[in-house]
């Protein structure tokens, strides 16, 4: 069973999950990559994954979109959420959940490149497990999260996101929470509502939106062309999302996955929701958001280190290329 340790001096958790690594790699071919691959997400290989959770059907037969365990999860369903003392140490048994959302049947079909519809369905997917998971009240947080692409971790070239539920909020989003708590106590609005209102009025960061949704570059961008997606209207919880509204979500997250596409070639990404512990009431400091973090370069010293990042584009920069459709070399 995999265990989550508390590190002493920072607080933060840590799971240590052995199994993780026998999982294959399709980009390592002495793991099985490579000719011959068999890829364990494409139509008539269901049996090479655990059964679906949960199955979006096909018009002319089979499946649209699938959601199966993880076969080699970093949390698995059993066990307790409570603390143990080992000397000065904590740790926990790794209890949580951990789903792969296969978003697509076809191999090669990016997110941006999805019909509208099939990304609104993925949208509504995430939503629904989420009210789904958080039934359990072991479950203090649900990350939703998408790795495309080898410089971001991907182990699978098959398009797919990644749900994994915790007993605990993680430390960075509890850091953001508590900033913008500080935010609303100081200045007696939610930091992101001003986000929203700033950038609309500013402009010059916008990367896509419409009227439900906003895509910006990040004024203190911690990566080059790192891009955020927030509601234009207040909301805590991603999962109390109106399902009506899917399918502009999925118009400003496909424009500006296409955007980074097209300016920044075979891109990797990760994608992360942030939205707010799901057993805490609606919050009127927090506001639910998408981060996409293109990898175009390497975490070095100086981050690990400081803290500090070092972005070689500037927000503004970043916006103005992505929104005039040129190429940029790394």
């Amino acid at each position: 069973m995999p265990e989550i340790r508390k590190d002493p001096v920072f607080g933060r958790w840590v799971i240590i999950a052995s199994e993780r690594g026998l999982r294959p790699n399709e980009f390592r071919p002495a793991a099985g990559g490579g000719a011959g691959h068999v890829c364990p997400f494409c139509p008539g290989s269901e049996d090479l994954t655990p059964p679906s959770i949960y199955t979006l059907p096909a018009a002319g037969g089979g499946w649209r979109l699938r959601v199966v365990r993880n076969k080699y999860p970093a949390l698995v369903s059993e066990g307790s959420p409570d603390s143990r003392r080992d000397g000065i140490y904590d740790s926990m048994d790794g209890m949580g959940f951990h789903e792969v959302v296969i978003e697509t049947p076809e191999h090669g079909l990016t997110l941006e490149r999805m019909p509208a519809e099939a990304v609104a369905d993925v949208i509504r997917t995430f939503m629904l497990r989420v009210r789904e998971i958080k039934k359990d009240p072991r479950i203090k947080y649900v990350m939703i999260f998408k790795n495309h692409g080898r410089n971001a971790g991907a182990s699978l070239q098959h398009p797919h996101s990644q749900i994994i539920a915790m007993p605990m909020a993680p430390l960075r989003v509890q850091q953001e929470i508590d900033g913008a708590a500080d935010y609303l106590t100081e200045r007696g609005t939610c930091v992101f509502c001003d986000i929203v209102r700033e950038e609309t009025a500013f402009k010059k960061r916008i990367v896509a939106g419409n009227a439900d949704f906003l895509a910006v570059a990040p004024y203190a961008s911690r990566f080059s062309f790192e891009t955020w997606i927030l509601p234009r209207s207040h909301s805590s919880h991603f999962e109390d999302m109106p399902e009506t509204l899917a399918p502009a979500l999925a118009e400003v997250l496909k424009t500006a996955l296409g955007k980074l596409s097209a300016s920044l070639g075979d891109l990797s990404y990760n994608l992360i929701v942030h939205t707010m512990p799901v057993q805490d009431p609606a919050a009127e400091h927090y506001h639910w958001h998408i981060e996409i973090m293109p990898k175009l370069s390497h975490v070095a010293g100086f981050e690990w280190g400081t803290g500090f990042y070092i972005n070689a584009v500037s927000p503004e920069e970043a916006a103005e290329i992505l929104n005039s459709g040129r190429k940029y070399s790394v």
